[in-house]
């Protein structure tokens, strides 16, 4: 009995915690009029579902670690249907998603582990690639986005490159281009300022854990420039994909 009261006074002083945040953030949104409050309260309530449930799933994989690559396939197409989602309705896009954040977090991962810089097993590759699948979603998401709007909004332009024998990828090329270089622009920054402006998740966690300062930010570093390396490769990845499919014809409306 004496045993579990320490595990349970940091849950239940976590959950009290939680309660308070989320009561705050909803008040001063109504005082504010922001109308948000409804969604903050929903957002927390599913973030709190969905650690419990990942917690028992990843706690499964560590035991079995023959599950990761299906645990990491479940990720992978989450992230995707997400991704895709937001480029369009056309269901050919989740696959073009799907492809440019496996590349993304393929190849950084394929780094990482084959230099040794994590050992490649359940307890490192689980949460590292999961981190890389998620910057490679934002990645794919943003400049997908980016690049949609950018062809619609200057299509006048793409007409005059077709008008002279340009294919429909070479007249959106360079709209593609800025619009991947712009989906890098968060991933920059955080790495740029990591550790003046804030201190990152993974780095926090590690410290909590009781690892070392040192080994804290060797383990971050990785995370950050794998993200780097993902992030880039997703947005180019999926701006060329997408280049002739969005130079081939005008946007509606």
């Amino acid at each position: 009995m004496s045993s579990a009261l320490p595990v349970a006074r940091p849950v239940l002083a976590s959950g009290l915690a939680v309660t308070l945040l989320l009561t705050v953030a909803v008040v001063v949104d109504r005082f504010a009029g922001l109308a948000q409050g409804r969604q903050v309260l929903t957002a927390g309530a599913r973030a709190v579902v969905q650690l419990a449930a990942v917690g028992l799933v990843i706690a499964a994989v560590f035991r079995s670690p023959k599950l990761a690559p299906l645990y990491l396939a479940v990720v992978l197409s989450a992230a995707a249907w997400t991704s895709g989602r937001r480029l369009g309705r056309d269901p050919a896009l989740l696959g073009l998603a799907a492809a440019a954040i496996s590349c993304g977090a393929a190849a950084a991962a394929a780094i990482v582990f084959a230099t040794g810089a994590l050992p490649l097993s359940a307890r490192s590759g689980v949460p590292f690639v999961a981190q890389l699948v998620g910057g490679a979603m934002t990645a794919t998401t943003l400049a997908g986005q980016r690049f949609t709007d950018d062809v619609a909004a200057g299509w006048p332009e793409v007409e005059a490159w077709l008008s002279i024998g340009a294919t429909p990828a070479q007249a959106v090329s360079a709209t593609g281009r800025r619009a991947a270089a712009r989906a890098l622009v968060p991933a920059i920054d955080q790495t740029r300022n990591v550790g003046l402006v804030v201190l990152p998740g993974a780095y926090v966690g590690l410290l909590l854990g009781g690892a070392s300062p040192l080994e804290a930010g060797r383990v971050q570093l990785l995370v950050l420039v794998g993200l780097l390396a993902a992030e880039t490769i997703a947005a180019v990845v999926v701006t060329r994909l997408l280049g002739p499919r969005l130079g081939a014809r005008r946007p509606a409306g």
